[in-house]
């Protein structure tokens, strides 16, 4: 169903109507047999969608995620520069010890 799915991407790309006609030209091309019944259910469920709006939709949590990752790893360096100074103030500490 990918195939599909890519294929009427493609047509929409290209500027072509996303039909039955052009999806099984290209999944055709491919090498593969176009399936009748996955054909017209893709053609079916995209009837009335706004694919270029449905695709800002699927890119926004990904734009939204990566600032997110940047903060945690930044959280992870400090904490590990946190724990790093504990440990060389603890070093200290010992060594005044025995000086």
């Amino acid at each position: 169903m990918v195939n599909y799915i890519y294929g009427a991407l493609l047509l929409h790309s290209a500027g072509k109507p996303i039909d039955e006609t052009n999806l099984k030209k290209i999944i055709d091309a491919t090498g593969e047999a176009a399936n009748e019944a996955q054909v017209k259910a893709l053609i079916a469920a995209l009837d009335g969608v706004n694919i270029e709006e449905a695709m800002k939709k699927a890119a926004a949590p990904v734009a939204v995620a990566a600032p997110v990752a940047e903060a945690k790893a930044e959280k992870k360096e400090e904490k590990a520069e946190d724990t790093a100074k504990k440990a060389e103030e603890a070093a200290a500490g010992l060594a005044g010890l025995f000086g």
